[in-house]
């Protein structure tokens, strides 16, 4: 592997209808939407198990136990964690301190977009090597599609309106007061939303 002292971390849901992609349920149906995001996962999974760059564990929500994440840990060879509970930011915050106990710098990446590349994997990876205390890829909405650092600070995800289009432009302003070096990555999106859905379709991704 290229960054063995790295790890990647798929934040994940169970592939639930009604309870994964409400937004895009409301509009194509909670079972087809279930659908997308399972695929969509997949994906994600398989582009960082391919990569080879650093090992790669699922972090499950609610907890590890649906059928989708053991075909993931048969068929990938991935390990499972469970998400702790609270909002993104603890969760998020929760993962990074306990990986970060056995590596010296992890990514968080969301399991819904479908332009996310090996190559976005291994420039975030390389920012982190090369000393970069952050690395973000944001996405079209104002969130991000991946993050990383070599420094579990609860501050840095504290009291960051998630789900909503102020999520990167908070966050930066919080690297900023921290002091931190950071990379910004080139802008993703993901499929939160009908058109996304219809984008994704449009352009053989989905």
């Amino acid at each position: 592997m290229h960054y063995p002292r790295g790890r990647i971390l798929i934040f994940a849901k169970s592939p639930v209808p009604g309870t994964c992609k409400t937004r895009l349920g409301q509009s194509i149906g909670y079972p087809r939407a279930a659908a997308v995001y399972r695929q969509l996962l997949s994906q994600t999974i398989e582009t960082a198990v391919a990569s080879n760059l650093a090992p790669v564990h699922i972090w499950c929500a609610p907890d590890t136990q649906h059928e989708f994440f053991y075909h993931c840990r048969r068929h990938w060879g991935v390990r499972l964690r469970r998400q702790p509970f609270g909002d993104l930011g603890v969760r998020m915050q929760g993962a990074l301190k306990r990986s970060l106990k056995r590596c010296e710098y992890a990514l968080i990446v969301g399991g819904d977009c479908p332009g996310l590349t090996a190559e976005h994997l291994d420039d975030a990876l390389n920012a982190l090597h090369e000393g970069d205390d952050c690395v973000f890829a944001p996405t079209r909405d104002g969130g991000y599609a991946l993050v990383g650092t070599r420094n579990a600070a609860p501050r840095l995800f504290h009291n960051i309106d998630w789900s909503t289009d102020a999520v990167m432009a908070q966050t930066r302003r919080r690297l900023q007061r921290l002091g931190y070096h950071w990379t910004q990555l080139p802008t993703l999106w993901d499929v939160d939303e009908r058109q996304d859905y219809i984008r994704g379709k449009r352009a053989s991704m989905l």
